[in-house]
């Protein structure tokens, strides 16, 4: 979960669900 995080904390925190949702789903 490392990765979405960091993707999503780049994004600025709206991409946090988005980000870990496409992860988990991938």
């Amino acid at each position: 979960m490392d990765k979405g995080l960091r993707f999503a904390i780049r994004e600025g925190g709206r991409t946090v669900g988005a980000g870990t949702v496409a992860e988990i789903l991938q």
